[in-house]
């Protein structure tokens, strides 16, 4: 069944991209406010439209009110590079309020528009602009809502709310900064920030990033010869990373004073609470990391934890952090992905989790039970134990703050997701619907989750099959929730059954099946998917074996051009999207974890290079890159395709001139996919 367009002429490969997959309109971004009255939020006026304004919502009324629209603006200016670089390393394709900080009290926000900061009022609405130079990035209001600070040129700065600016830190060193997240705690960590306020408003600790001996690489638009090409320092396997060093500084003097961090490689988080400063670092083998209690008066650290692991130490979001009454919360993989508190197991065996929503007198986190790992729930610790706060046959998520959860819930029920306070109202969700109906199954085959897309049709004439996974760490594909497989059924609608499967690596099943890719990226991840190709046959009888394609981007790519690689009696053709082909050339943070150093474990990245197996090409591939990737660089699939024509096997490349590793152009990314149709359709006759 396809659904009504509503758009004239709207196909859903159109629809996808002119909506940025589904996803404008959604509210995003909620901040509850300490009093649990309020929720700001941030949303678009429709499913079409990419300006995100921001919104609160009175809990008691159920009444939503319009705060900043940002098309008032007219004085925002053009998007800074630090600002471009954020939105690339959140995936981030809308504009407007795309990120916001708020005061303690959640009463006045500061959000940045084209360089220009903007002061937000969260209870009578409406903004003014700060008058400081233009190129901020990141600004954020003290708690008190004094005081605003902000970065601009890599340096450090704090303005009043009159525009009066004092610098706080900087280098004269252009491969310096203060105050960001360098490129691996960003691409790869989840810290997308660079400094934090003191709970008192007195003080800042801030990152100083060093990118000195950082490889120089160069990305170039070939479409624009007369364009120089841009310097992007990236730090390749094995390659030196950036010198990250913590320093905390008086607002009002602005006086600096050196934490004494570990010597560790990375620094993974900073959390500064009523209870502590804390941080924690990690080894450059990523087995080791320590969490360490900072004197914010001298810099001095002791370190209160540590935790090892014999492949590595997983990172989760929102630990570790202090409890008010001062008790460390940690994450630990102990069979289980479980929380610790002060070292102490407090979830059960059964739960994985996932991501921490909150730490305060409760602690609220997000996981599912290893043996469904395609529903997710939100949970709480309590004085009473764990207790579910939203649960049920599909996928929740959630902010907290002031007592109230907000939750957004999706499943295979609904193609929308919906919103909602718990024991409160809901938040309007204006996404399009998508124009296909997901027809999915979910099973599992020899432990791997399989979802089984099929056309809405009522024939019973065999299909030939595509599968369209992502297999690898840190991404799951088989969630109970139709947009997870609204472009695997666009593909099951042409005639196709699609299948999508989470073999070893991904997320979900326990510590020892995510480590079970340790050393080897490729043969167990392909493994499990030839296994579920296997046993197709006796659980899904469409399927036409005897046509096989497969599909992917970034990881998924890999995945497809390793399938027709090393098992072209299997799989018949693929498309690989933004392929990793040679592991020395992707980040050493994501590398590193999974295949060691190359210098000591340069086996692991010769038995999964796909470049050196160029040879073994007999089957149809299409290799598609943006030539403005700076993640997976261009290079990966160009050295492939090299390797390719000097073996003399024949294949097929797409370049995206100026598309980086998303593809947020609505034609480019609505003919992407009809291209990718074609291919599969002329090379599986």
């Amino acid at each position: 069944m396809t659904r009504e367009a509503s758009h004239p002429g709207d196909t859903f490969p159109r629809q996808h991209a002119r909506t940025q997959r589904l996803t404008l309109g959604e509210p995003r971004n909620f901040t509850v406010s300490p009093d649990g009255a309020r929720v700001v939020f941030a949303r678009s006026a429709s499913g079409s439209d990419s300006v995100n304004q921001l919104w609160s919502l009175d809990i008691a009324t159920g009444v939503e009110a319009c705060l900043f629209d940002p098309r008032a603006a007219s004085d925002a200016g053009e998007l800074t590079a630090e600002e471009m670089r954020r939105r690339e390393r959140a995936r981030e394709g809308a504009g407007g309020v795309v990120a916001y900080a708020c005061d303690g009290a959640v009463t006045v926000a500061a959000t940045i528009l084209g360089g220009q900061l903007f002061l937000v009022d969260l209870l009578a609405g409406g903004a003014t602009t700060v008058p400081v130079e233009t190129g901020v990035f990141d600004a954020r209001p003290s708690p008190d809502g004094t005081l605003i600070a902000y970065t601009r040129r890599g340096r450090l700065y704090v303005s009043d709310r009159s525009g009066a600016e004092r610098e706080l830190a900087g280098d004269d060193n252009p491969n310096v900064a203060w105050g960001l997240a360098e490129f691996i705690a960003a691409e790869e960590m989840g810290r997308h920030r660079g400094y934090w306020w003191s709970p008192d408003s007195t003080r800042v600790i801030a990152a100083r990033v060093d990118n000195t001996h950082v490889p120089v690489w160069h990305i170039a638009d070939p479409a624009h010869p007369a364009t120089p090409a841009t310097e992007h320092r990236y730090p390749a396997a094995g390659a030196v990373n950036a010198t990250v060093t913590l320093h905390i500084i008086d607002a009002a003097s602005g006086n600096v004073r050196d934490v004494e961090l570990p010597e560790f490689e990375y620094l993974n988080s900073v959390a500064w609470n009523s209870a502590g400063l804390i941080a924690q670092v990690q080894s450059r083998d990523q087995r080791t990391v320590a969490i360490v209690r900072i004197d914010p008066v001298t810099g001095s650290c002791d370190t209160i934890d540590t935790d090892t692991d014999e492949a590595w130490v997983e990172l989760v979001a929102g630990v570790p952090a202090l409890r008010p009454n001062g008790d460390l919360v940690t994450c630990a993989d102990r069979g289980v992905r479980r929380i610790m508190v002060n070292g102490v197991a407090a979830t059960p065996d059964n739960l994985q989790v996932r991501g921490i929503v909150a730490v305060d007198d409760e602690i609220v986190f997000v996981a599912n039970d290893v043996s469904t790992p395609w529903f997710q729930g939100i949970y709480a610790i309590g004085t009473d134990g764990v207790r579910p706060v939203a649960t049920g046959d599909g996928v929740f998520n959630a902010s907290h703050g002031g007592g109230r959860t907000v939750v957004r819930e999706s499943s295979l029920r609904e193609p929308r997701a919906s919103f909602r306070v718990i024991n409160g109202p809901s938040i309007t969700n204006h996404a399009e619907t998508m124009l296909v109906s997901p027809n999915v199954r979910l099973t599992e085959v020899n432990g791997c989750a399989v979802a089984i897309v099929m056309p809405n049709d009522a024939g019973s004439e065999k299909l030939p099959v595509l599968f369209d996974p992502y297999g690898g760490p840190h991404a799951q594909r088989v969630v109970a929730t139709q947009m997870a497989f609204a472009t695997s059924q666009w593909f099951a609608d042409q005639g196709f059954v699609v299948i999508v499967a989470d073999g070893r690596g991904t997320p979900g099943r326990g510590s020892a099946y995510e480590r079970a890719v340790f050393g080897d990226l490729a043969q167990p991840v392909l493994d499990d998917q030839v296994a579920v190709l296997d046993a197709l046959a006796s659980i899904e009888p469409r399927a036409d074996l005897s046509h096989v394609a497969i599909r992917g981007w970034s990881f998924g790519g890999y995945l497809a051009a390793l399938a027709v690689l090393r098992r072209p009696d299997r799989f018949h053709c693929a498309v690989a999207g933004a392929p990793v082909t040679d592991w020395s050339l992707y980040d050493t943070h994501y590398t590193e974890r999974y295949l060691g150093h190359p210098d000591t474990d340069a086996a692991n990245y010769a038995s999964t290079n796909l470049v050196a197996e160029a040879g073994l090409l007999t089957r149809p591939l299409l290799l598609i890159h943006g030539l403005a990737d700076d993640n997976v660089v261009a290079a990966h699939t160009l050295q492939l395709s090299s390797a390719l024509l000097a073996a003399g096997c024949d294949h097929e490349v797409l370049p995206l001139s100026g598309v980086t590793h998303m593809t947020p152009q609505e034609l480019v990314a609505e003919n992407l996919l009809l291209h990718q149709l074609a291919f599969i359709r002329r090379s599986l006759r």
